[in-house]
């Protein structure tokens, strides 16, 4: 058996599932798709980063640097499962007073580790989780219908030359994306205008308003996977809130990889579209990932 048909019996089961929640609104929502599927779901709130709307769930608040709560918290549930989601607005290490004394070796033997790429901080924890029983699986994969399909949500489509630009801007984010930095680009015709930095999407949107190209042509944004980045950790994502920053600085449209990005709140992403006349494109992803990039 598969690693993957493994978690779709996991699923199909009922098996209990832990969510480790970062801010933002998918903690929930995947909480509610997994309950909704018939799986017993408690999630662990980060606190000073989760929502509060994890409180409607079976819940607990833990620090940062609480790895034994959480293992035992999925051992008295009886979950094998866990689904790590959510951003993070202060990326730091764990301060002393969020660590549990029995954490501390561990964390201190992979402090420098744990300091690289972001992708990388990300794999070791799902390795430290692993090592202590948990299965780490994908928001993807726990919640299925959040995933963003091909094609248009809403009544907006790319024009011929929006399509090329945004194939165009597939393959300039994932060029970017292979230096572990950000997982999006904004392009103009067949130019990337801006990349992603750590300071996230809605920075990178935000800065485009401010652009001397800008006036030159309604910019799309595109958002891919990193090619070195596990599908089980920091999924691209996209919701309302997006949509209305691409349209405050009249961005033409969002292009994201079908299958491979969390769409929160499906409804209103498409109706916000529609008000606001973008487009929003599932897109798959190329097998070729070749060509050439003219920055502005």
């Amino acid at each position: 058996m598969t690693r993957m048909s493994g978690e779709a019996s996991a699923a199909a089961s009922g098996e209990p599932l832990i969510v480790l929640a970062g801010g933002g609104a998918f903690p929930a929502l995947i909480a509610a798709a997994a309950t909704a599927r018939g799986r017993p779901v408690t999630i662990a709130g980060i606190r000073g980063e989760a929502d509060p709307a994890i409180e409607a769930f079976d819940h607990v608040w833990i620090g940062r640097g609480h790895l034994s709560r959480l293992i035992r918290l999925a051992r008295r549930r009886g979950a094998r499962d866990l689904v790590i989601v959510g951003g993070m607005k202060e990326r730091r290490m764990p301060r002393l007073s969020e660590i549990d004394l029995a954490d501390l070796f561990e964390l201190a033997r992979n402090w420098r580790i744990l300091t690289h790429g972001e992708d990388g901080v990300l794999r070791r924890l799902a390795r430290l989780f692993e090592a202590r029983g948990l299965r780490v699986v994908g928001a993807g994969e726990a919640a299925p219908e959040l995933l963003m399909p091909v094609g248009a949500l809403g009544a907006h489509r790319p024009s011929a030359a929006a399509q090329d630009s945004i194939a165009f801007g597939v393959e300039a984010a994932l060029r970017h994306g292979a230096g572990d930095v950000g997982q999006g680009v904004v392009v103009t015709g067949r130019k990337v205008v801006l990349r992603e930095g750590s300071a996230g999407t809605d920075a990178m949107i935000a800065a485009f308003g401010s652009l001397p190209c800008s006036g030159e042509g309604r910019g799309i944004l595109v958002k891919c996977p990193k090619p070195i980045q596990d599908m089980r950790l920091d999924i691209p994502a996209i919701g309302p809130e997006t949509i209305r920053a691409a349209a405050a600085v009249r961005l033409e449209g969002i292009a994201v990889i079908a299958g491979r990005t969390l769409v929160a709140d499906r409804e209103a992403v498409a109706r916000l579209a529609d008000e606001t006349g973008l487009f929003v494109w599932g897109v798959d992803e190329p097998s070729d990932r070749t060509g050439t990039e003219k920055d502005v």
